[in-house]
């Protein structure tokens, strides 16, 4: 009896049916030989990968035409729980007739997704997300077994997220395109800790070397230090030796804040409101609207339609450009 199914309750409906089925049927499980391989014309390839944080294990055996790539034949044993099982006899199945540089593309993600009874229900609960990963890790270890390198050559970059497979590229790239302030971001979108977890901060079921965290603040200092400098490039004795039109969207952001900091929301704030920011873009006619957003008593005044709003418009057409157009959300 698979593990899992040692445990009783309601836990059974986080699985999928056809993960429950595979565990106690797995279809792919078994083992290939030097006879398998002769009889199929190929050439037989045993990988072995072990999972330190829960210490299942898998083999994965492949039988490879040589001169195609193709896998002819997939099997597996695997040492640990019922949902190893099943994420391995999956990724066994998928793993059949395509090349190894093709498999080698399974991701985790692909393996989980193929054991859902429907697209928009995971098919385990997100402390079993390492099982999938371990299979996809031992697919790393067998193309890597017959191209005669080192599976590390397959990964293109560090991986902060084993469940989701995201990269420490990847996360960066995300928050500071869509200017993400919180983990609950990065996992929006990303996917990267919406699972087991423990790559968000350190005390998880796992250490490990990055953690979202960290990440999130070092990636948003970079940021303000990019901000600063490119602004700071834009000044020869703080003046600008560039029109505000021809200032990129962050060196706009920096003169806007600067000008609302000493002209505008001092005067909010004594009445109980503020505003921020929340895009600025430049518009077909030339324009460069700033899109804000009232905070506080600000948002139900009857003048931060009319009154309040053309003064903060003045201000900023005066101190920085008169293109500027202010547009409240």
């Amino acid at each position: 009896m698979a593990k899992d199914s040692l445990i009783g309750g309601s836990i059974w409906e986080a699985y999928s049916q056809k993960v429950q089925d595979l565990m106690n049927n797995p279809q792919n499980m078994g083992q290939l030989t030097e006879e398998d391989a002769k009889a199929m014309g190929g050439k037989l390839i045993i990988a072995d990968f072990g999972a330190e944080s829960c210490g299942d294990a898998v083999r994965l055996y492949w039988i490879v035409d040589e001169a195609t790539e193709i896998i002819k034949a997939a099997k597996f044993k695997s040492f640990g729980c019922g949902t190893a099982i099943a994420s391995s006899d999956t990724m066994a199945e998928l793993c059949i007739g395509k090349t190894v540089s093709q498999a080698v593309k399974i991701t985790n993600i692909d393996v989980e997704k193929a054991m859902r009874d429907d697209a928009d229900t995971p098919a385990v609960p997100p402390q079993k997300m390492h099982c999938s990963v371990m299979a996809y890790d031992v697919i790393k270890a067998a193309a890597a077994s017959f191209k005669g390198v080192d599976a590390a050559s397959f990964e293109d970059e560090i991986i902060v997220c084993e469940c989701a497979r995201v990269s420490l590229g990847t996360i960066k790239e995300v928050i500071k395109i869509n200017d993400l302030k919180s983990v609950e971001e990065i996992t929006n979108y990303t996917k990267a800790g919406a699972f087991c977890k423990s790559c968000i901060k350190p005390g998880g079921h796992e250490a490990r070397e990055y953690y979202l965290v960290d990440i999130l603040r070092d990636t948003r200092a970079e940021m303000e230090h990019t901000k600063m400098a490119a602004l700071a490039d834009s000044k020869i004795n703080g003046v600008h030796t560039v029109s505000f039109e021809e200032m990129t969207v962050v060196q706009k952001l920096k003169e806007i804040e600067a000008v609302i900091d000493e002209n505008i929301r001092p005067m909010l704030v004594m009445d109980g409101g503020n505003l921020e920011i929340l895009d600025i873009k430049s518009s077909d006619d030339g324009m460069t609207d700033v899109y804000i957003r009232y905070l506080g008593a600000c948002s139900g005044c009857a003048s931060s339609s009319t009154g309040t709003l053309y003064a903060i418009e003045a201000v900023l057409q005066e101190k920085l450009s008169k293109n500027i157009r202010i547009l409240p959300i």
